[in-house]
């Protein structure tokens, strides 16, 4: 989970590819409207969020055999949804600095997410609660350690 950036893709992949599980990008769960939106620069509201999060839900219950999703996830209430639906969840934030945020941004040509959205994500982003089943992670650690501790959140020795 995380705003455009965070590397909720690349540790998605890597997650997913470490378990033997599916990925579901999140990207391709967004309507053709939410798309639209966001490329012209619009920041999505909570009704316009609603199919995608029912969107990554299905995927994940399409899965049965355990899937990682990248999906933002931004508001406690996002994350509650996808619970209702999937049932146990575990959702990971990898944190990182607004700079470095944008940074990641402009550095991904032809996405549709422009880096004009980035204050509003942010704005948006409602940190997971502790009695959220939620790991928060740094977000500048190698990929590989990122899903380290993933792995050891999800196996708790």
């Amino acid at each position: 989970m995380g705003v455009a950036g965070c590397g909720k893709s690349t540790l998605g992949r890597a997650l997913a590819q470490h378990l033997g599980w599916s990925f579901v990008e999140g990207d391709l769960c967004h309507p053709p409207e939410n798309v639209a939106r966001m490329t012209a620069g619009v920041p999505l509201d909570d009704d316009a969020r609603q199919p995608f999060l029912h969107n990554v839900a299905t995927a994940l219950i399409a899965s049965r055999q355990g899937a990682v999703a990248s999906c933002s996830a931004l508001k406690r209430d996002y994350r509650d949804l996808i619970r209702r639906q999937v049932g146990d969840v575990l959702f990971a934030l990898p944190h990182l600095s607004r700079a470095d945020l944008e940074r990641r941004m402009s550095q991904r040509p032809g996405h549709f997410m422009p880096t004009s959205l980035l204050d509003s994500q942010l704005a948006t982003l409602e940190p997971p609660d502790t009695d959220e089943r939620a790991l928060v992670i740094d977000g500048n650690l190698p990929v590989a350690e990122q899903v380290r501790q993933i792995e050891a959140a999800l196996h708790p020795s």
